[in-house]
C-alpha cells in the first residue's frame, strides 16, 4: 500500500496523529521525570571533582615551587659563606684601613644575605606545611566526592536500566509518527510544546475550557473545534485544541447550576382594631 502524503491528511487525521504523538512524548517525559535531579547531581559532582583535581595539581605545583626556592636559597647561602670565608682570609693580608673597611663591609653584607636566605627558607617551610594541609584536605574531599559520585551513578544506572527499553520504544514510535505529520505542523507543535510549562503542545477542551491554561473558550470556538474543519489554537496559551471525542476521551459534564434561593420576605404582623383606631385618631 502506498504511503500517504502528510499534506493529504484531513484535519481530523492530523489532530489524531498529533494527539498520539503528544501521548508518546508525554510518556517519555514521565520516564525522564523518574530520574529526577539525579543526572544534574551526577554532573555537579563530576564538575566539582574536576575542580578539586585542578586545585590538587595547583597545590602540588606551589609546593614544588617553594621547595625549589629553598634549594636555591641554600645554594645562595653556600655561596655567601664561601665569600665570607674568603674575605676573612683576605683580612689577614690587608695593608691599610681602606682595604680593611671594604672587606669588613663585604663580610657584613654576605652575613646579612645568609640571614635573609635563612628567613626565606623558614617562610617557605611554613608555606609548604600549610599547602600540605590544604593538599590533605583536598584529597579527603576528593575521596568523599568520589564515593558520592559512585553512589549517584549506581542509582542513576538502576533507574536508567528500568526505563531505557521502554523509553527507546516510545522514541521509535514517536519518530515513526512524526514522518506521517506535515513538517510545518510538526515544527509548530514542537515549538508550542517547548514553550509550554507542562510540555503539552496540544490539549483537550473540557467543560468549555482549555485543558492547558484552563481559560474559558468562546462557544463559537468550541463549536469550530468540534467541527474538525481547521486546526485551532487557544487564544490565551497558544496550544492546539482538540475535542474529547476525537481524542477518545469521555467529555466531562458541566456542573449544573444550583437553583437560586428565593429571597425570604418578612411578613408584617396584622394590626388589631384598637391600633388602627389610634392611628386614625
Amino acid at each position: 500500500m502506498a504511503k500517504k502524503n502528510p499534506t493529504d491528511l484531513t484535519v481530523e487525521e492530523k489532530l489524531k496523529a498529533l494527539y498520539q504523538l503528544q501521548t508518546y512524548l508525554s510518556a517519555i517525559d514521565e520516564k525522564r521525570a523518574l530520574r529526577g535531579e539525579l543526572p544534574l547531581e551526577v554532573q555537579d559532582l563530576e564538575d566539582e571533582l574536576a575542580g578539586l583535581n585542578t586545585r590538587l595539581e595547583k597545590i602540588n605545583a606551589e609546593i614544588e615551587d617553594f621547595r625549589a626556592a629553598v634549594v636555591q636559597k641554600k645554594g645562595e647561602i653556600a655561596t655567601a659563606e664561601a665569600s665570607i670565608a674568603r674575605y676573612k682570609a683576605q683580612l689577614e693580608e690587608v695593608k691599610n684601613n681602606r682595604e680593611y673597611d671594604t672587606l669588613s663591609k663585604e663580610i657584613e653584607f654576605q652575613s646579612l644575605e645568609v640571614e635573609l636566605c635563612n628567613k626565606k627558607i623558614k617562610e617557605a617551610g611554613v608555606k609548604v606545611e600549610e599547602k600540605q594541609k590544604e593538599l590533605e584536605e583536598a584529597r579527603e574531599l576528593i575521596t568523599d566526592r568520589e564515593a558520592a559520585l559512585s553512589e549517584k551513578r549506581a542509582e542513576l544506572d538502576d533507574i536508567m536500566q528500568e526505563t531505557r527499553d521502554e523509553e527507546e520504544k516510545l522514541k521509535n514510535k514517536a519518530r515513526d509518527l512524526e514522518e506521517k505529520i506535515e513538517p510545518g505542523l510538526l515544527r509548530s507543535f514542537k515549538r508550542i510544546r517547548k514553550g509550554a510549562r507542562n510540555g503539552l503542545g496540544l490539549t483537550v477542551v473540557q467543560r468549555g475550557s482549555c485543558g492547558g491554561c484552563f481559560n474559558k473558550i468562546p462557544p463559537q470556538r468550541q463549536l469550530d473545534v468540534k467541527m474538525h474543519k481547521k486546526i485551532l489554537v487557544c487564544e490565551y496559551c497558544g496550544r492546539i485544541l482538540i475535542d474529547p471525542e476525537l481524542a477518545g476521551i469521555k467529555p466531562m459534564e458541566t456542573a449544573e447550576e444550583k437553583p437560586k434561593r428565593k429571597r425570604a420576605v418578612r411578613k408584617t404582623a396584622k394590626k388589631t382594631e384598637p391600633e388602627e383606631a389610634e392611628e386614625e385618631a
